[in-house]
C-alpha cells in the first residue's frame, strides 16, 4: 500500500491516461488521487503496472494537467460505492456521486464496483416469466426473471421508448408489484436521460428507480464506470434485500467506444474494428452481473440498449454481445418506417430462456406450441413476400396470398400496439390464436390435435 506516500510528476500524459515512474507496490484497479498544479482533486485508476512504472487512467480527463507539477498518491484499494435502499429515487453521476443536489446515501456498506465473482454453483436457473405487456416481446421472445436480454437497435429507432414501455409495465402475471429499477446512462445525450426521468415519473415508478447518468458531455472514461456502480447497487438490493431489480444500460456502444479509445491511449495491438481484443471478457464482466443465486429471493434482470452502427447486427458490439446474453430483441428499420410500433423483427429476435418460463404453470399450455407456429408461419410469409417482389403478386398460388394476408394481419394487429397499451399474456395469446385462424388448418404443424381442438376457431367455423 502507497496510503501516505505521494509521487511528484508523470512521465508523460496521453489523452485521459498519466504515467507514473518509480511506483512500488501498486495493483491494477487500485484508486489514485491526482492533484494538479492548482490543488485540484480529480480520482484516477491503475490500468497497468510494468516495472515500477504505473499507468493511471484519469476518471475526469487529463485536461488542465501538467507533467510535472502532476502529483499521484495511491490509494491501496480498488474503487467502493457506499450502497443502501435510500439511494432509490436519487440521481447520481456516472461514479454514483450525488447528482441532484441531495447528500450522499448515509451507508456504511462500502462495495468494490467490479463486484464478487459468482460461483456457477449457486446460481438459480432463471424460470419465473416476466409480463411485459407487449405481444411480440410475452408472445414469442419471453423474458424471465433473472435474465439478460438486451435491445438491438440503430439511431433513429424508438429504443428509448420501447424499452421505457418495458419498464414501466413489466411484472409477474397477476401482480401489480413493480421492479426497483437501476438505470444507468453512458454517453447519451441530456434529452434522453430526461426522456426516461419524465417518463419514470409519470408512470409513478420514479420513487424506485436509482438513475446513474454519465452523459455525453462527461469525460468519456467515466463510462467504463458507470455499469459496475449501478450493478453494484442492484446485486445489493437484489442479494442482500432480497429485491427483485431490472437495470436498464443505456447505451452499451458508447461504453464500447470508451474501451476503444482507452487501448488506444495505451498503445494496444486492436483487434476487431479497432476494438481491444478483451472486449468479449470486459463485456460479460458486465452481463454476467445479472441472474439469481441460492441463498436470496432477489433477482437482477438486465435489459442493455445497444445502436448497432449502420444497423449491422455483425458489428463486434453486437456480434459479441449476443454470445454473452440469453437472446437479443432486435428493431427493424423497415417496420418502423411502414409505422409498426413497437417496430420489434420477428425472426431475427430471440430470447434462450423462453422454453424455461413459458407453458403450463408458468402461462398457459399452449404458449410454447403457439410460439413456434407464430414464427414459421412468418417465416413462410417473409418467403412470399420475397417471391411477390421477384414475379408479382398477382402470380402468387392461392396459398401464398393468404400467408400474405396472415402477415399484414401479424403486423398491424399482433406486433402493432400503443405505447401505453399493457396487453396480458392472456391476451396475447388469445391475439396470436386469432392469427392462426386465417390459416387452414392443414398448414399449422407445430401444434398438436390436442390444443387444435380447443384454441383454433376458423373464419366460417370450419376445417
Amino acid at each position: 500500500m502507497n496510503n501516505g506516500l505521494e509521487y511528484v510528476g508523470a512521465s508523460s500524459l496521453e489523452g485521459p491516461l498519466v504515467v507514473v515512474d518509480r511506483v512500488r507496490d501498486a495493483g491494477c484497479d487500485e484508486l489514485v488521487e491526482i492533484r494538479d498544479g492548482a490543488g485540484r482533486l480529480r480520482l484516477g485508476r491503475v490500468l497497468d503496472i510494468s516495472r515500477e512504472r504505473a499507468v493511471v487512467q484519469v476518471l475526469e480527463g487529463t485536461d488542465g494537467l501538467s507533467g510535472s507539477t502532476v502529483r499521484a498518491r495511491f490509494l491501496g484499494e480498488s474503487m467502493k460505492l457506499a450502497v443502501s435502499a435510500e439511494m432509490l429515487g436519487r440521481v447520481f453521476d456516472g461514479l454514483g456521486r450525488p447528482a441532484d443536489g441531495g447528500p450522499a446515501p448515509l451507508s456504511g456498506d462500502r462495495r468494490d464496483v467490479n463486484g464478487s465473482p459468482i460461483n456457477p454453483v449457486a446460481r438459480r436457473y432463471p424460470r419465473e416469466f416476466i409480463q411485459t405487456g407487449i405481444s411480440a416481446i410475452d408472445g414469442m421472445n419471453a423474458l424471465v426473471r433473472g435474465q439478460k436480454l438486451p435491445i438491438f437497435s440503430g439511431n433513429g429507432l424508438p429504443h428509448d421508448r420501447v424499452c421505457a414501455q418495458l419498464v414501466r409495465q413489466a411484472r409477474l402475471p397477476g401482480s401489480e408489484a413493480g421492479f426497483s429499477i437501476v438505470f444507468a446512462a453512458m454517453g447519451v445525450k441530456r434529452d434522453v436521460a430526461d426522456y426516461f426521468r419524465r417518463d419514470f415519473e409519470e408512470s409513478g415508478a420514479l420513487g424506485r428507480v436509482a438513475m446513474f447518468l454519465s452523459l455525453a458531455d462527461a469525460p468519456g472514461v467515466e463510462r467504463l464506470l458507470t455499469p459496475r456502480c449501478a450493478l453494484t447497487l442492484a446485486e445489493h438490493l437484489a442479494f442482500d434485500l432480497g429485491r427483485h431489480v431490472l437495470v436498464v444500460l443505456t447505451d452499451m456502444t458508447n461504453y464500447c467506444e470508451s474501451l476503444r479509445e482507452a487501448g488506444t491511449a495505451r498503445g494496444e495491438i486492436p483487434g476487431r474494428k479497432g476494438y481491444p481484443g478483451y472486449l468479449y471478457s470486459d463485456l460479460a464482466s458486465i452481463y454476467e452481473r445479472a441472474g439469481r443465486v441460492e441463498g436470496s429471493e432477489g433477482s437482477i434482470t438486465q435489459t442493455a440498449i445497444l445502436t448497432m452502427p449502420s444497423d449491422d447486427i455483425s458489428h463486434p458490439v453486437p456480434d459479441l454481445t449476443g454470445y454473452i446474453t440469453e437472446g437479443q430483441i432486435v428493431l427493424d428499420r423497415e417496420l418502423f418506417q411502414r409505422g409498426v410500433y413497437p417496430p420489434i423483427a420477428g425472426l431475427p429476435s430471440l430470447s434462450r430462456l423462453m422454453k424455461d418460463g413459458v407453458g403450463k404453470g408458468y402461462t398457459r399450455e399452449d404458449h410454447p406450441a403457439l410460439a413456434s407456429q407464430l414464427f414459421a408461419c412468418y417465416a413462410y410469409v417473409k418467403r412470399a413476400r420475397g417471391l411477390a417482389d421477384i414475379i408479382g403478386e398477382e402470380e402468387l398460388g392461392p396459398g401464398d396470398k393468404l400467408y400474405l394476408e396472415f402477415g399484414e394481419a401479424f403486423e398491424k394487429r399482433f406486433l402493432t400496439q400503443g405505447e401505453r397499451e399493457d396487453r396480458t399474456v392472456e391476451r396475447t395469446l388469445d391475439l396470436g390464436w386469432e392469427l392462426l385462424s386465417l390459416l387452414p388448418r392443414s398448414e399449422l404443424h407445430r401444434v398438436g390435435e390436442e390444443l387444435l381442438d380447443k384454441y383454433y376457431k376458423p373464419k366460417g367455423g370450419g376445417k
